[in-house]
């Protein structure tokens, strides 16, 4: 790299460190492990029933922590800010009882309408896991108290993102618990009724019935979205839809009667010990072919009568007036926002949204000192004793650093293995393949597969024979959701295990692009967004395609897996089958996230200058750099990555034919050693790429391994080269050779450019 780029590098790095310490060193809720002494309130759901008590010390709970919530936003007002009050209000019911039913090993929960955050972090602060001040003063302006629902001590791992999301996440971390742990694996998922008609939702409904994940779906079912009520953004009902998937719907009233919502969380589970997935949907009152129900009957449901009244008639409502009662009620013990949306999703005046909403412009007393947040006194006793009791102790922990050892294989693990000779040319899968059977064969209950219809083509075919059938998720086409799922199966243990999808470099590059993006939203315990104990299998990338069709699919796959580098351990780019072989080797060995782009098509075996040892051997160490071909006095080197690697060795023979001596090195993935890079002027004056991907036009600039080069020894006097695709609009559909040769990648061609 340049000295004024590194430099410059090097201390804005040194710079941001310095602010990253200090952030974290004013974060309290964050590190590697962190021991709780929390309420002890916990439910069992092999009780009969909700016990008079149990109802009580839970309507108290549900009134501290709204008014938690409550005080936040006024804190949040402050600066001028809202957020989404009513749908984390609304959220606290529920997910209590949730808390109280979590154990953290079988048994664990995610939210996917994770705007609802307010309500997740006040209900912890309520039982003693976050700090109540800290709720009050840090949401949204901290890195633990985060905007969106994020991991906390006593929280989910799964930090919420995008809606629909965590449908197929929470799936497979109900499914790799299972596998972990048999009976008694449970997840309940928390979620809106927005995000339930995402393609992702509905394939992981699709993928908890079909794989009989152990998970219960909670639906928040409270009419608002966010530029307007559900029946007119998306009026479909989703019962049947979601039923015909096989998930069984559990109706019930309402999520704010507790009695009744502990007796479905019970059946719910029972149901998913028998395989069985399960929705928990409240219908409410007055719905079409329901008894009716008035305005005047909502007052008297909630004992809100006179609010109710005056409401009504400040917006000239009749107190009859028929209406259709939620029953899941945004917010929640806050009377006035409650009524606003309940004339909302009845299209009565008066009415009000509060998907986004706070506290600005509201009087904070009279909204905390409302009757629907007063402590009675029998429920003050139920709290004082409560706290008399030992508190319960949770520990949370960190997931394992990047790089902490996983599945490892020792020489004697491999001292049977046969990989390819170069007596003919192989498709690298064969290494690949050679690599996950090892790996079975030794961690078979410690390798999940999911697949994409694919495995004979993507060869994890004869490694999932040797796997537990419960460690294996076919998913058809849905590889958007199989990315996701395999992401939920990362967070199921802190044991080594190795999580593994695969699909073809043009399906994961585009379709199944979720799986990756939720990566950059998974934060640690430790405070960093980083990538997860996933292992993204690639096959088919670059041109080597096949004679299907050429429409530049899987091109970009060099892009891809560099725009992701911050949140892997390592990418894999191997260039034949035995480098293949090793790619796999290193990837399970260690924790963190990995690609491996596999080639499809016959390559040679590279081989050592005699032209007959091969390059590579099954016990050898994997490395970022391999030296290919090395001449005495050579001043251009060719870096190669992936497939076209052994066109630079021939191209380095026919230079040298023509008294041109010209080293080769193989780039076998990412990162590369900055030592290897800030080497190459002091020994080149030449520098050539090659690689079988896109590298730009001439308008955008380069790309790829050609532009990751480019940064990299810039302006230290090297002049540089590229091959690679430039334009992939017109392209013969023919063997890879060939349409390496429309783009000018031949050996006769590249030994032209670094000859002249």
């Amino acid at each position: 790299m340049p000295t004024h780029i590194a430099d410059s590098l090097t201390t804005l790095t040194a710079e941001q460190d310095a602010r990253n310490a200090a952030l974290l060193a004013r974060t309290p809720h964050l590190g590697q492990r962190i021991e709780s002494n929390v309420l002890p309130f916990t439910l069992d759901l092999s009780r009969s029933e909700l016990s008079a008590d149990q109802d009580v010390t839970l309507s108290a709970l549900e009134k501290q922590a709204a008014r938690t919530a409550i005080e936040s936003l006024v804190s949040l007002a402050k600066v001028n800010d809202i957020d989404h009050l009513g749908g984390g209000l609304e959220l606290i019911p529920a997910f209590l009882m949730t808390l109280a039913v979590t154990d953290y090993e079988r048994s664990h929960y995610t939210i996917e309408h994770g705007h609802t955050s307010i309500g997740y972090y006040s209900a912890l602060a309520t039982l003693g896991f976050l700090d109540r001040a800290r709720v009050i003063d840090g949401f949204r302006r901290s890195l633990d108290i985060a905007g969106h629902v994020s991991w906390v001590p006593g929280g989910t791992e799964l930090s919420s993102g995008r809606l629909g999301v965590m449908f197929p996440v929470g799936t497979g971390m109900a499914l790799g618990l299972r596998g972990n742990h048999g009976s008694g694996s449970h997840v309940i998922c928390h979620c809106g009724d927005a995000g339930w008609i995402s393609g992702q939702a509905l394939d992981g409904f699709n993928a908890a019935a079909v794989h009989h994940a152990p998970i219960t779906f909670v639906m928040h079912r409270n009419g608002i979205q966010l530029s307007g009520s559900t029946r007119h953004i998306m009026n479909q009902d989703p019962r049947p839809i979601i039923s015909s998937f096989g998930i069984r719907i559990l109706e019930i009233r309402s999520l704010l009667e507790r009695r009744a919502l502990f007796a479905a969380y019970r059946e719910a589970f029972a149901s998913a010990q028998k395989g069985h997935p399960t929705l928990i949907y409240p219908t409410g009152w007055g719905f079409a072919g329901d008894a009716p129900l008035t305005i005047e009957d909502f007052g008297q449901k909630y004992a809100v009568v006179d609010e109710t009244r005056a409401f009504a008639t400040e917006n000239k409502v009749a107190l009859e007036t028929r209406v259709w009662i939620p029953g899941s009620l945004m917010s929640f013990r806050d009377i006035r926002a409650m009524l606003q949306c309940l004339f909302y999703v009845n299209d009565l005046p008066g009415g009000e949204a509060h998907h986004d909403g706070g506290m600005k412009g509201r009087d904070p007393q009279t909204v905390l000192t409302n009757r629907m947040l007063a402590i009675t006194a029998d429920e003050t006793a139920q709290l004082e004793a409560l706290r008399k009791q030992a508190g319960r102790k949770v520990v949370t922990t960190a997931r394992p650093a990047k790089g902490t050892p996983n599945l490892t294989l020792t020489d004697a693990d491999i001292k049977d293995v046969a990989l390819p000779g170069p007596e003919k040319p192989v498709s690298p899968r064969a290494g690949s393949e050679a690599a996950y059977v090892a790996v079975a064969k030794k961690y078979p209950k410690q390798l999940f597969v999911v697949s994409a219809d694919l495995n004979p083509s993507t060869r994890l075919e004869k490694a999932v024979k040797l796997i537990p059938a419960e460690h294996h998720f076919e998913m058809s086409i849905e590889e958007q959701a199989a990315t996701l799922l395999t992401d939920g199966l990362a967070f199921s243990s802190r044991k080594p295990q190795v999580n593994v999808f695969s699909t073809f470099g043009a399906f994961l590059e585009g379709i199944a692009r979720e799986g990756f993006e939720m990566w950059k939203y998974q934060r640690n315990l430790t405070g960093v967004n980083e990538g997860i104990n996933v292992l993204m299998h690639f096959a088919h990338v670059g041109a080597c395609t096949g004679r299907d069709h050429f429409s530049g699919w899987s091109l970009d796959w060099i892009n891809l897996a560099l725009g992701y580098l911050p949140y892997l351990r390592r990418f894999y780019a191997p260039s034949d089958a035995r480098a293949a072989f090793l790619a796999v080797k290193d990837a399970t060995s260690a924790y963190g996230g990995h690609i491996v782009a596999i080639p499809r098509d016959n390559l040679p075996v590279l081989t050592r200058g005699d032209g007959k040892t091969p390059l590579w051997n099954a016990t050898d160490a994997w490395a970022p750099v391999t030296p290919f071909r090395q001449h005495d006095g050579a001043k251009t080197a060719i870096l190669t990555i992936g497939a076209p690697s052994y066109l630079g060795g021939e191209a380095s023979e026919k230079a040298a034919a023509r008294g041109v001596p010209v080293d080769v090195y193989v780039v076998n993935g990412f990162p590369v050693d900055e030592a290897f890079m800030a080497d190459l002027p002091r020994k080149y004056k030449r520098v050539v790429t090659l690689e079988d991907g896109l590298i730009g036009t001439v308008e955008a600039g380069l790309r790829g391994f050609a532009a990751y080069v480019a940064g990299k020894v810039a302006g230290n006097g090297l002049e540089l080269d590229h091959v690679g695709i430039v334009d992939p609009q017109i392209a013969p559909s023919d063997t890879f050779q060939e349409v390496w040769a429309h783009y000018g990648m031949t050996a006769d061609g590249i030994a032209a450019r670094v000859v002249r």
